[in-house]
């Protein structure tokens, strides 16, 4: 067992010092994954334990003011990752059917590669998210689906900075990136007040967005392993493992909130339209 794990370290150490992209391993938050272990077990430890019984005895916290600059910067610097996105997969010569890292002497590897660090670095930012509602008092929100999502989201890209900055991994970024900037724009006019509530309508289509966005994962990855690139085959069996993990999360998390609360809700309205059918029949 120890010679195992001896084994696992010195290969993912060697991976580490020696990464597709050289020049990424240094960039900040990239390289040793121990300053990532370390910010998301502080993460973790805030918002399950220490966050909770620091505010158990307080007022929930008025951030309005803060959580629309976040919300604002989250929607634009999504935006821009969209058009970095779509410059890389619409205008250089990505292959939807598999595409490996850029060469050495591609223009684009070393943008794309920044663009990934950007939005690597905006899944830990992503985390204030869970600070919010924990200062916020907003326990609800604060759901296993929430936690688990933020924390393998910062996970997932920093193996993509680290090991693949480029590639058809990029696809997923990009979705994403669009998902976002439509997600954190309901947030905002949900945090604007009571008279844009009647502009808040399509919430449970961001849940749909989330689903199709994840089957678009999958699909792509399942149809690419019968492509040879450089893109390695057990990246493609993760990125459809973590494609179906979430399709399944965020299945569920529809399903109880959007289709089995309503049918619970039209059952218990029986007696009542029962009762109103009856009453305008003796009049």
């Amino acid at each position: 067992m120890a010679s195992a794990a001896m084994f696992l370290y010195e290969n993912l150490n060697y991976y580490i010092e020696n990464p597709t992209v050289p020049e990424t391993k240094d960039w900040f938050m990239a390289g040793n994954p121990l300053k990532l272990i370390t910010l998301l077990a502080c993460y973790l430890l805030f918002c399950l334990r220490l966050g909770p019984w620091y505010m158990k005895d307080r007022k929930p916290y008025q951030l309005r003011n803060v959580i629309k600059i976040y919300n604002v910067f989250q929607i634009l610097i999504s935006l821009y990752l969209f058009y970095e996105g779509t410059i890389y997969i619409f205008f250089t010569d990505f292959n939807f059917y598999c595409k490996g890292v850029d060469d050495v002497d591609s223009p684009s590897r070393l943008r794309i590669a920044k663009t990934i660090w950007i939005y690597y670095i905006v899944k830990i930012i992503d985390l204030m998210d869970t600070v919010f509602f924990v200062l916020r008092k907003s326990d609800r929100q604060i759901t296993s689906l929430h936690v688990h999502h933020h924390t393998l989201m910062p996970i997932a890209t920093w193996v993509a900075i680290v090991f693949f900055p480029g590639g058809q991994g990029v696809l997923i970024g990009y979705i994403n990136a669009l998902v976002h900037a439509i997600m954190y724009t309901y947030y905002l006019l949900a945090g604007l007040g009571d008279k844009y509530k009647k502009y808040l309508w399509w919430k449970k289509y961001l849940t749909m967005l989330q689903l199709i966005q994840f089957t678009i994962i999958v699909v792509h990855n399942v149809n690419s392993l019968f492509y040879p690139c450089s893109f390695p085959f057990m990246l493609k069996l993760l990125c459809i493992f973590y494609g179906l993990v979430f399709l399944n999360m965020f299945g569920k998390f529809y399903y109880y909130n959007y289709v089995k609360s309503k049918n619970d809700k039209d059952i218990k309205n029986v007696p009542n339209k029962i009762k109103k059918s009856v009453i305008n029949k003796t009049h």
